[in-house]
């Protein structure tokens, strides 16, 4: 690790994105680094944003060809010139990292040398008040990454009090979910609740600010909703999945993760693949199976950013790095245990809350 984590802290928290943090890529150099450019081939950034990776990944090795997926179409639309600037060597795609193996045969590519997934929420999202993410502007209560399917007002006007308490306790990890629940369900009552300030308002109402801390109490709410409109934990599994099914033999894929929720399934899927962990059978519950190793490891534990970086980069502090690479083993079966970490658990099995 490149420093100790300061505990106490919520995980990537919108404070954490404030003034000149904003675009900036986190941990660049550790990511090229442990990407190791040092060939021609093919890269793929499976969260383009910005194009912070994209552009390290351009600038670090020049005969390196770039595929970059966003399922934002607002980032597609602002990646317009930089795939100008690329001379040919960038292609820029509207879609899911989690469907990056299927993306990449639409372009005629069987296989990547690289994949890079910087996974979560970008600052530009936050900053756009219309987009619903942030309840430091009130905006419509949206929270679509790409636009489409069911937003936060639909989740949080039509979902009933237990699945609403379940998304803000497993995927938020607020410790009030069932309270923030019942006030959500009292309140749509007189009213549907359509804005991020009448969502975080009435969130701050039930939940507590912890003494001296600078993070709202409507933060863990507003993380656990936009995990569940986007599917965000769920995304991850299957691009985590497809990464392994594209890459090459010593391809090298690195993650860089920026809560618990999501470092705890990269963590787990390493593990497995790389023998550090069991995997049970899928047809003997109980029995553990041999599976070929699929990646060795690249970093030894997560990398984390260091202090030079979280003072420029406030938006670093919560963020993990872990890679591998790829042996000539064939790529396993999904592993349903991490599957199992990005959904919402049966209703016998959640945990207690207040």
């Amino acid at each position: 690790m490149s420093r100790t984590p300061r505990p106490g802290k919520p995980d990537r928290s919108e404070s954490d994105r404030a003034g000149q943090a904003r675009h900036v890529p986190v941990m660049l150099p550790e990511v090229l680094a442990a990407l190791a450019l040092d060939r021609p081939g093919l890269a793929v950034d499976g969260t383009f944003g910005a194009g912070g990776y994209t552009r390290g990944l351009l600038d670090a090795q020049p005969e390196v060809q770039v595929v970059a997926i966003d399922r934002d179409p607002s980032a597609i639309r602002a990646g317009a010139d930089l795939v100008a600037a690329s001379e040919g060597r960038l292609r820029l795609v509207q879609g899911r990292f989690g469907d990056l193996d299927a993306l990449l045969a639409d372009l005629g590519e069987a296989q990547a040398d690289w994949v890079v997934l910087d996974i979560g929420v970008s600052s530009m999202q936050l900053d756009e008040a219309q987009r619903g993410f942030s309840f430091r502007q009130d905006g419509p209560l949206d929270m679509r990454m790409g636009g489409d399917g069911p937003s936060a007002a639909d989740l949080v006007n039509e979902s009933d009090e237990t699945t609403l308490a379940d998304i803000l306790y497993h995927f938020g990890e607020e410790r009030r979910s069932r309270a923030v629940a019942r006030a959500i369900v009292e309140a749509r009552r007189r009213a549907p609740i359509a804005t991020t300030a009448e969502l975080a308002d009435l969130v701050a109402g039930v939940v507590r600010p912890e003494p001296g801390s600078p993070i709202h109490p409507a933060t863990r709410s507003f993380q656990g909703l936009r995990i569940a409109v986007n599917d965000e934990l769920g995304e991850l599994v299957r691009g985590l999945h497809a990464a392994e099914r594209v890459l090459r033999p010593g391809g090298r894929l690195a993650v860089v993760t920026f809560h618990s929720l999501e470092d705890r399934i990269v963590k787990q899927f390493f593990s497995a693949r790389s023998g550090r962990a069991a995997q049970a059978s899928r047809h003997v519950p109980g029995v553990e199976r041999l599976v070929p190793k699929s990646f060795k490891p690249v970093t030894k534990g997560p990398v984390l950013p260091s202090d030079s970086e979280t003072m420029v980069n406030p938006r670093a502090r919560s963020a993990k790095l872990r890679a591998a690479e790829r042996t000539e083993a064939a790529a396993p079966d999904p592993l349903t245990a991490i599957e199992t970490l990005a959904s919402l658990p049966a209703a016998q099995g959640r945990g207690t809350r207040r």
